[in-house]
């Protein structure tokens, strides 16, 4: 589990396929601390398991369906990827619930400065838009961001500095697709109500 609060950006080594997997090699600095072989982190929030760990260099396997339904498949050596570690039991809850366990992927349709802060809209999948509500979460690359706007197609959101500071956005333009994860609880909301309305 995540929280979408980015803790680093990481630099993508290598992004390879082999004959049982795709192989991700990203170097880190703040979240190869405590994080051991058989963890979990977010990248551009797809939860991944560590498989080796050499340094600052963090190695994870990739399934077939996973490059394929995330923006991780346009990685490439220099990309930066978004990085953060599973909730520590103790630790502050500062996004909101996200499992790392992206949904689909979406376009960035327009992303500029507008006064001190930079708007950023994104193409939502039809098959998800109902998860989509004003002042509601969604996580955009594994950052946990507030909906300011639902358009028929899209969904925006505004960016502070510090979010583009700290960030993969940095390196982002219109064009450039990336992970969408919906709201978890609406989901679970949904799937409830379907299961009452059978059962009537």
């Amino acid at each position: 589990m995540f929280t979408g609060i980015v803790e680093e950006t990481g630099v993508v080594v290598s992004f390879t396929e082999g004959a049982e997997s795709w192989r991700l090699v990203i170097r880190a600095d703040l979240v190869v601390d405590d994080l051991g072989i058989g963890d979990s982190l977010a990248c551009n929030g797809c939860c991944l398991t560590l498989i080796e760990k050499n340094g600052q260099e963090l190695t994870f396997d990739l399934l077939d369906e996973t490059v394929r339904l995330t923006s991780l498949a346009g990685l490439k050596p220099g990309s930066l990827i978004n990085l953060e570690r599973s909730l520590a039991a103790n630790g502050r809850f500062g996004g909101h619930v996200v499992s790392g366990h992206v949904d689909a992927t979406g376009e960035i349709l327009d992303f500029e400065p507008r006064g001190k802060n930079h708007y950023l809209r994104v193409s939502a999948p039809e098959a998800f838009r109902q998860y989509l509500v004003y002042k509601g979460s969604i996580a955009i690359d594994g950052m946990s961001l507030t909906v300011a706007e639902v358009h028929d197609d899209s969904l925006a959101v505004w960016l502070i500095p510090h979010t583009l500071e700290v960030t993969n956005l940095k390196e982002r333009v219109a064009g450039d697709r990336v992970n969408l994860e919906f709201d978890l609880l609406a989901k679970y909301v949904e799937r409830q109500m379907v299961f009452r309305q059978e059962a009537q």
